[in-house]
C-alpha cells in the first residue's frame, strides 16, 4: 500500500499539538490549583506534553495510513489504536474532488476527497497526498471506474472487450473546454450574491441584541417612547452601513469562492476548478446526475444571466465538502446556460403548465391574513407602551397584495413530457428543476390543511439526490386535486416505461457487442463505408436486418453511462428562453 505525502506528519502534527497544547494549557492553569498545581509553570509543562501527544499521535497516524487502488477497489487501511480497513468498490463513487488552501499549495500537498451515494458525509480522505499524486488518483479512479461499468454492462456479452483494450479508449478520451468564467462576470456574480440571511442577521439580529442586552426593560421603554424623528433617521444610516459591510464581506467571500473557475468535460465527466484561497479541483459524473437547476434571482433576470446548478447521488449544490455551490455555471447569460444544460441533458423546448386561478386567490388571502397579524402586533404595542410610530402603516401593503399573488402565480408551473419532469418556484429568487424521469425515486402527492379546503395539492418527484433532505425537490405546488393525480400517475408511469426502455437498450447493446466480436474473429474488423474501396461492393441489410451495427461504433466511449441516448439539440434554440407559460382556468385543465 502506498502511504501519505511525508509532509503530513509535521502540517497535521502541528496543528494537532496546538490544539492538544491549548486544552492541556489552560486546563492545568483554571483547574491546578484544586490538585495542589500553582502558577503558570505546571501549565507550560501541561501545554508542552500536550504538543508532544498530538505530534505523536499524528506520526503514528501517518505510519500506520495506506490506500492502494486495485482494479475493482479504493482500498483504505488506517487506526491508530483500534485498524480498520475498508474497500471502497469504484462503481458507487461519485465524485473525486482536491482540496488545497495556501499553505498546502506552497508545501505542495492536497486533501482528496470521496463522495459515494448517499449524500452529505465524505466516504473517505487523504490527508494529504502530493498533488501530482492526488491528480493521478482522480484520473485513473475515473478510468478503472468507467471501465468497471462497461464489463459490468458487457458482462452478458459472448465475448467482452479485454481490459487494456478498454482503459487504452478511456485514456485516448480528450479534455473539452466548456465554460470559463470571465473576470467581468466573476465581478458581477460578487456583486449579485449577497446573501440576504448573512445581511439580516449582520444587519438586524445583531444590533437588536446588543441594545436588549445592554439596556434595562425599563431603559428600553424609554427608548422606544423618546425616539426622535433624527434618532430614527440615525439608526436607519447605521443599518444601512451594517448591511453594505455585510454586502461587501459576501461579495469578497464569492470572489475568492469562484475565482478562476473552469469547466470542462472528459468523457463522461465534468471536471471544475475554481478557487483562490482554497483551491478546488473536482468531478461530475454525467451518468450520475440527478437534478439539473436553473437559478435566477429577480435582478439576474432583468440582466438576462442565471446560475446552473447540477445535484448527483453524491452531493448536491450547497452541500460539497467545500461548503459552497458546486454550480456548473456560477453565473452566465441564459441563452449560454441553456446550451450547457443541453449538452448535459438534451432537455429541449419547456412548456409551463400554471397552477389554477384559485391558487392566486389563496395568495392573496396569505399576504392578507399576514398583514393583519403585523398590524394586531403593532396595534397592542401601541396599547400597552405606546409607539411613536402609526400602528395601522402596514395597511397601505394592502394595494399591492393582488400584484403580488399575480407575481407569485405567474412563477409556477411544471411541464412533463416523455423524458423529463419540469418544475419552477420562486419570485425573488426563481429555481427551474429539470429530472429526468428514469431518476425519480418516489413521486410524492402531499395536500396539507388550507390546500385541501382550496382543493389544491402538490406533487414532488423525490430523486437520491441530498436536496430531498431539505425538502428542495422538483414540486408542482397548488394544482388541483384531479390534475395533481393525474400528474402523480403520469410520472409513476413515465418512470417505469423509461426503466424498461433502458433496460431493453442495455440488452440490445450488450447482444451487438456479442455478434460483432464474433464477426470480428471470423472476418476481421468492421469497416464503415468510407473505409471501402471502389472495388468492394457495399452489402446493405438483408430484409429484417438492422444496419445499426454498421453505423454504432462499439468502443463507443459513453457506452457506460446508462444513459438515454438523443439528438443533440440545436444550439440556436437553446440559446433563446425555453420556457413558455400557459395558464389556463379551473374549469378549463390541460389535458393529458
Amino acid at each position: 500500500m502506498r502511504q501519505l505525502h511525508p509532509m503530513t506528519p509535521p502540517y497535521r502534527g502541528f496543528a494537532r499539538g496546538v490544539s492538544f497544547g491549548s486544552l492541556f494549557f489552560f486546563l492545568t492553569l483554571i483547574g491546578g490549583d484544586a490538585i495542589g498545581l500553582h502558577g503558570t509553570g505546571p501549565a507550560v509543562i501541561a501545554g508542552t506534553i500536550g504538543i508532544l501527544l498530538g505530534g505523536g499521535y499524528e506520526v503514528a497516524y501517518y505510519r500506520r495510513f495506506g490506500y492502494e487502488l486495485t482494479a475493482d477497489t479504493f482500498d483504505i487501511a488506517s487506526g491508530v489504536i483500534s485498524r480498520r480497513r475498508r474497500e471502497i468498490p469504484l462503481r458507487r463513487i461519485q465524485n473525486v474532488d482536491i482540496e488545497r488552501n495556501v499553505i498546502q499549495r506552497i508545501l505542495g500537498v492536497a486533501e482528496l476527497r470521496l463522495e459515494t451515494a448517499g449524500g452529505g458525509q465524505t466516504e473517505a480522505r487523504l490527508q494529504y497526498v502530493g498533488y501530482d499524486e492526488a491528480k493521478r488518483l482522480q484520473r485513473d479512479i475515473r478510468r478503472q471506474k468507467q471501465v468497471v461499468e462497461e464489463e459490468h454492462t458487457d458482462e452478458t456479452a459472448d465475448e467482452p472487450i479485454d481490459r487494456p483494450e478498454r482503459e487504452e479508449r478511456v485514456d485516448a478520451d480528450e479534455e473539452e473546454e466548456l465554460f470559463e468564467l470571465t473576470p467581468r462576470e466573476l465581478v458581477l456574480l460578487s456583486v449579485l450574491s449577497f446573501d440576504a440571511g448573512f445581511g439580516f442577521f449582520f444587519g438586524v439580529v445583531l444590533p437588536t441584541l446588543f441594545i436588549f442586552g445592554a439596556a434595562s426593560p425599563e431603559g428600553l421603554v424609554g427608548l422606544v417612547t423618546n425616539l426622535s424623528g433624527f434618532a430614527l433617521v440615525a439608526l436607519g444610516l447605521a443599518a444601512l452601513i451594517v448591511v453594505g459591510i455585510a454586502w461587501i464581506v459576501s461579495a469578497g467571500r464569492t470572489f475568492a469562492r469562484h475565482y478562476g473557475f473552469q469547466l470542462s468535460r472528459v468523457g463522461d465527466e465534468l471536471r471544475y476548478e475554481r478557487g483562490l484561497l482554497q483551491r478546488y479541483d473536482g468531478s461530475i459524473p454525467i451518468d450520475k446526475v440527478q437534478t439539473l437547476t436553473i437559478h435566477e434571482s429577480l435582478l439576474k433576470r432583468q440582466i438576462g444571466y442565471a446560475t446552473l446548478g447540477i445535484e448527483t447521488a453524491g452531493y448536491s449544490p450547497g452541500q460539497a465538502p467545500s461548503g459552497g455551490s458546486e454550480a456548473a455555471v456560477p453565473l452566465a447569460t441564459r441563452g449560454r446556460v441553456n446550451r450547457l444544460a443541453n449538452e448535459i441533458e438534451p432537455i429541449g423546448v419547456v412548456e409551463f403548465e400554471r397552477p389554477p386561478k384559485r391558487a392566486r386567490r389563496r395568495y392573496a388571502a396569505r399576504y392578507t391574513i399576514v398583514i393583519g397579524i403585523v398590524t394586531g402586533i403593532l396595534f397592542a404595542a401601541d396599547a400597552l407602551v405606546g409607539t411613536p410610530a402609526a400602528w395601522y402603516a402596514p395597511l397601505v401593503l394592502l394595494v399591492l397584495v393582488p400584484l403580488a399573488a399575480h407575481l407569485k402565480w405567474t412563477n409556477r408551473g411544471y411541464h412533463a413530457d416523455d423524458e423529463y419532469f419540469v418544475a419552477r418556484n420562486g419570485f425573488w429568487r426563481r429555481t427551474t428543476r429539470f429530472v429526468p424521469h428514469y431518476r425519480i425515486q418516489t413521486v410524492v402527492d402531499t395536500r396539507t390543511f388550507i390546500q385541501r379546503r382550496w382543493r389544491l395539492a402538490s406533487v414532488t418527484a423525490d430523486t437520491a439526490g441530498s436536496m430531498s433532505l431539505v425538502g428542495q425537490d422538483a414540486t408542482a405546488v397548488d394544482y388541483d386535486e384531479n390534475d395533481a393525480a393525474d400528474l402523480r400517475e403520469l410520472l409513476a408511469r413515465r418512470l417505469q416505461e423509461r426503466l424498461h426502455l433502458r433496460k431493453e437498450k442495455r440488452r440490445e447493446r450488450e447482444m451487438r457487442v456479442g455478434r460483432e466480436r464474433v464477426v470480428e474473429e471470423v472476418s476481421g474488423p468492421i469497416r464503415n463505408d468510407e473505409d471501402r474501396t471502389p472495388s468492394e461492393p457495399h452489402d446493405g441489410p438483408s430484409d429484417g436486418e438492422s444496419s445499426e451495427g454498421d453505423s454504432d461504433d462499439t468502443g463507443d466511449s459513453n457506452a457506460a453511462n446508462d444513459r438515454e441516448t438523443a439528438d443533440d439539440p440545436d444550439p440556436e434554440e437553446g440559446a433563446t428562453d425555453p420556457a413558455v407559460d400557459r395558464g389556463h382556468s379551473d374549469d378549463d385543465r390541460p389535458s393529458r
